[in-house]
């Protein structure tokens, strides 16, 4: 039998590069989680102006894509920063107008104990396909006054799989760990991590929550 399928290093660099898709997550067993590559091409819509109203002191969006937050917060005058592992996506961001740095959130970080909002937006609190482990590794990453903005799935999901980035056409990545939360996982995993779901809400069909730290009294 002949294979049809091409392995890339990065169908994602690709989608980014033309600024659409079609681009999905794939499980081994088939499963498709469609990516919404033009959204995210296009400035911020409302739900992403529900978040930027939100953001306190320096902001630094994890996984920051093609940077369209990033731009939007350093044009009203935040100090912000974006992370991400794609060096695609670190050229968009700058090519905004933002800052950008090609780096996982699991390593060093710029001033680190002093941002005052981290950004997980548009799933990215899958990164690393452990929730709770994301969590804790930003708790000494913000101030201690600081915050969390993270997005859930619409649905009631605790799920931790293996994908791989797939063009539709053929074209797949490398298998990653991902993870994907609805808000009741969400908050029971932000407690494991010592924070607190501290306001929830939905927009456009899209679901937030703002984590902020626990106090000493609070148990976890």
């Amino acid at each position: 039998m002949t294979s049809t399928t091409t392995w890339r290093a990065d169908p994602y660099t690709d989608a980014l590069r033309t600024g659409r898709g079609p681009l999905f997550l794939r499980r081994d067993d088939g499963w498709l989680l469609p990516l919404e590559v033009e959204r995210w091409c296009r400035a911020p819509d409302l739900a992403d102006r529900s978040v930027l109203a939100r953001c306190r002191g320096a902001v630094l969006d994890v996984g920051c894509g093609p940077g369209r937050l990033v731009a939007a917060l350093a044009a009203e005058g935040h100090r912000v920063l974006g992370v991400d592992i794609s060096p695609e996506a670190v050229v968009r961001t700058v090519r905004l107008g933002g800052s950008a740095l090609c780096r996982s959130v699991f390593e060093p970080l710029p001033s680190e104990g002093r941002w005052g909002t981290a950004l997980l937006i548009d799933g990215n609190i899958g990164i690393g396909g452990d929730p709770t482990a994301l969590l804790r590794r930003l708790r000494p990453v913000v101030s201690s006054g600081g915050l969390v903005i993270v997005e859930c799935v619409p649905a009631d999901v605790d799920e931790r799989c293996e994908v791989r980035v797939d063009d539709g056409r053929g074209g797949q990545g490398e298998l990653f760990p991902w993870a994907r939360v609805g808000m009741r996982a969400l908050a029971e995993q932000a407690v494991a991590a010592g924070w607190t779901v501290s306001e929830r809400w939905s927009l456009t069909g899209r679901h937030f929550a703002v984590l902020t730290p626990q106090s000493s009294s609070e148990p976890r």
